[in-house]
């Protein structure tokens, strides 16, 4: 049983892994764009609320996170490990995160940060081209990255749970590092 955080800026190759590690480790993967996605498409309040933030290119608010989290991290595939990959963002959701864990007792093993330039994340999101992926939605979504998320590099340097691979080449050289590093970790 492994549960692991996949962390890095949009375009760094987080999804791609995600999925790599997901079929290595025979563990769901918990997406918070899929959350998010399927919040928006049940058509709640919550659910247009989430919507409002999501097309403003800005992060759902921690509370609404963190209650998304709660309810799926209780459900049945979760109980042999997960991926939680673009979550958390921010040093107050991985705290709330390591409460909720430990109130489920299954604490957090690693957490993997994606490391990128923001040159790299900046071609691969423009490439790809979905309806949000303005210039300034991408750049707004980045610099909120590293405002925001830079200090869970910290907090899970702190707590010697964090393992960061270099994300600038090809998906397949980056999941061989991801791979050797995480069969590093769970010896």
């Amino acid at each position: 049983m492994v549960r692991l955080v996949l962390l890095g800026a949009s375009g760094s190759g987080r999804t791609t892994q995600a999925l790599h590690l997901q079929a290595l480790l025979n563990i769901p993967v918990i997406s918070t764009s899929e959350i998010l996605r399927l919040e928006m498409a049940s058509g709640t309040d919550l659910g247009l609320e989430v919507k409002n933030f999501v097309e403003a290119g800005e992060f759902v608010p921690d509370l609404l996170m963190i209650a998304m989290m709660r309810l799926r991290l209780g459900m049945e595939d979760t109980q042999q490990g997960w991926i939680l990959e673009g979550y958390p963002r921010t040093s107050f959701q991985a705290e709330e995160l390591d409460f909720l864990l430990d109130e489920l007792g299954c604490p957090l093993d690693h957490a993997i940060y994606l490391q990128a330039s923001e040159e790299t994340l900046m071609q691969r999101s423009r490439s790809r081209g979905g309806s949000d992926d303005t210039i300034e939605v991408i750049q707004k979504r980045i610099e909120q990255f590293l405002e925001l998320t830079m200090p869970l590099l910290e907090y899970y340097g702190y707590k010697q749970k964090l393992l960061t691979i270099d994300s600038e080449c090809d998906a397949a050289t980056v999941s061989a590092r991801l791979e050797h590093g995480i069969n590093h970790l769970l010896k």
